[in-house]
């Protein structure tokens, strides 16, 4: 019988294949930019988007991410709607299955990363709204 996972070693594992929208933004404000993976249908990808995303649908994932990911050792973060979308968690999976080894997936989604106020990118341009209160410290 395989021991349980100690609380610290199942936390760092999710450490490992999570990450959130503030870190993300940090990493690539620090120049360590991974491919980000917008997963959501064409509509949704219109209403909004992370500023360098790529769009690939969860259905066309394996057919489609070699163009931006040829290295199965590419860093890649993916993304979906927000916190009731199981899509990023399924789109890691497809990656992680494909044997791509660096994948994470972005807890919060597009909504957090919106709501956090950072740039979003609609097919109107590039926006951003106000940080709310709830998710971003005031002052």
């Amino acid at each position: 019988m395989t021991p349980p996972l100690s609380a610290a070693d199942f936390f760092a594992a999710k450490l490992a294949f999570e990450t959130d929208p503030s870190d993300l933004a940090a990493a690539r404000a620090a120049g360590a930019a991974p491919v980000v993976i917008d997963v959501r249908d064409a509509a949704s990808w219109g209403q909004g988007r992370i500023p360098g995303a790529v769009h690939i649908p969860h259905p066309q994932l394996p057919d489609r991410i070699a163009e931006v990911a040829p290295a199965l050792d590419t860093e890649i973060v993916v993304y979906c709607w927000g916190p009731a979308c199981n899509g990023a968690t399924r789109g890691a999976l497809t990656l992680a299955r494909l044997g791509y080894t660096r994948v994470r997936e972005m807890i919060g989604g597009f909504e957090y990363w919106a709501r956090e106020g950072l740039a979003v990118v609609t097919d109107d341009g590039r926006t951003r709204r106000a940080p709310d209160p709830l998710t971003v410290p005031a002052g």
